[in-house]
């Protein structure tokens, strides 16, 4: 358990250190804002490229692992919108927004550093293939949903062709492009831009897991605590529980990558979350749930690694 401990504890620190910046003033509001479109908008599209040209395109791309990853975090965004539509008669925006909130991993922020901490090189491939799944898959679905049950919505062909124009300008799925046109391609990236892509890559750990923490500055966990509770039981015990179940139903998966994927399922939901939330008057639940999730994920993480490690899914020794 020290050894575990050992993986999760540093993340965490880190988490709290970006805590502390906001806390004491030493970094404002708009300044964590600035260092979290670095991240976004330079670190994470630049480990993206790199994890993409540094294997052949072959290899990373692994059909079993998206349509496993795929279905798990589909099954539980279609059952977090049974249970809020059918059982407690929630509107459909609503409902949209909690069964996201339990089905969209926090990939680039929180799942990345704790599965590069377990896993190592591999955790870079897995970021792409999930970010595939949650850009292209869940958070479009739940956003086209939420829309078709407000009131104020435009129509649905309209509020498709407003998500893909906004997909189009997602600075993960522009790196993703460069990144698998460069690995198709053969291109061979000049070595003072690769060297760049590298430290912009180094950074993404670090800085994200920062921008966490001071994000959690100012929200307070108050009231509404069915709707909280079941979005952060959703995300960190059933999301981690689907995946498991799919990818022991698809064959032909690497162990790593099945383990890196129960991390990654198992993290807190997306960063933006609660401005999704916002959106849909949801904006109370939504940054609450995220406060909760972040704070439980120590503890979830930490006892998911030592499942994994009695399961021999990992070996605890080796990393």
């Amino acid at each position: 358990m020290l050894a575990i401990l050992a993986i999760t504890t540093p993340i965490f620190l880190l988490i709290g250190i970006g805590y502390i910046a906001r806390w004491s003033g030493i970094i404002q509001r708009e300044q964590m804002q600035g260092i979290g479109i670095f991240v976004l908008y330079c670190a994470l599209p630049a480990l993206v490229i790199r994890a993409l040209t540094q294997q052949p395109l072959e290899s990373i791309f692994q059909p079993n692992y998206l349509i496993a990853y795929g279905l798990g975090s589909l099954a539980v965004l279609s059952a977090g919108l049974m249970l809020c539509i059918k059982l407690q008669r929630q509107p459909l925006n609503a409902s949209a927004m909690q069964a996201l909130g339990m089905s969209a991993a926090n990939s680039g922020f929180v799942g990345y550093p704790v599965a590069a901490m377990v896993i190592g090189s591999p955790a870079a491939v897995l970021l792409a293939l999930n970010m595939l799944v949650e850009n292209l898959l869940i958070i479009p679905t739940a956003l086209i949903l939420a829309e078709m049950g407000n009131q104020h919505s435009s129509s649905l062909w309209q509020t498709m062709r407003q998500t893909t124009l906004s997909l189009a300008k997602n600075p993960i799925l522009i790196g993703l492009s460069v990144g698998i046109f460069i690995a198709f391609t053969g291109f061979t990236i000049p070595d003072p831009i690769n060297k760049a892509i590298h430290m912009l890559a180094e950074a993404a750990g670090p800085a994200a897991l920062f921008v966490i923490g001071g994000s959690l500055f100012g929200l307070k966990a108050q009231g509404m605590m069915r709707d909280v509770g079941q979005i952060v039981v959703g995300k960190l015990l059933i999301h981690p529980l689907a995946i498991l179940i799919a990818f022991l139903l698809i064959p032909n998966i690497d162990p790593i990558y099945f383990a890196g994927a129960l991390l990654f399922a198992a993290s807190p939901m997306i960063s933006i979350y609660p401005l999704f939330g916002q959106r849909y008057n949801l904006g109370g639940v939504s940054a609450t749930a995220m406060l909760v999730a972040t704070v439980t994920s120590f503890f979830t993480l930490s006892a998911i690694i030592w499942l994994m490690t009695l399961s021999d899914i990992i070996n605890i020794q080796a990393i």
